[in-house]
């Protein structure tokens, strides 16, 4: 898949040093995946959530952190929507 807003991420990681590790992990298994569905992403992040317009919302370091994206699976991009702390998410209109 290629990625749509990794400067999102990395000017996140900056400011939250303690994520830097889950969303390099996330950037990583992202970029290598092949996926043709929702279905396909579920399996390897089970507790990711689908939610309206195609927005995929995942769960980063446990639960302290949440990143919402679209992915596009005909064309295999991942647009990140946004990147933020549980509390933050909760303020999100997805």
């Amino acid at each position: 898949m290629r990625i749509v807003g990794r400067r999102e991420i990395h000017s996140f990681m900056a400011l939250h040093a303690d994520s830097r590790q889950a969303l390099a992990a996330w950037l990583t298994r992202m970029a290598a995946a092949t996926w043709v569905g929702p279905q396909e992403v579920m399996v390897e992040y089970p507790r990711a959530s689908v939610v309206r317009n195609g927005i995929m919302v995942f769960r980063i370091k446990g639960n302290d952190y949440r990143l919402a994206a679209r992915i596009d699976f005909a064309n295999g991009v991942v647009r990140i929507v946004a990147v933020g702390t549980h509390a933050e998410y909760d303020r999100w209109r997805l």
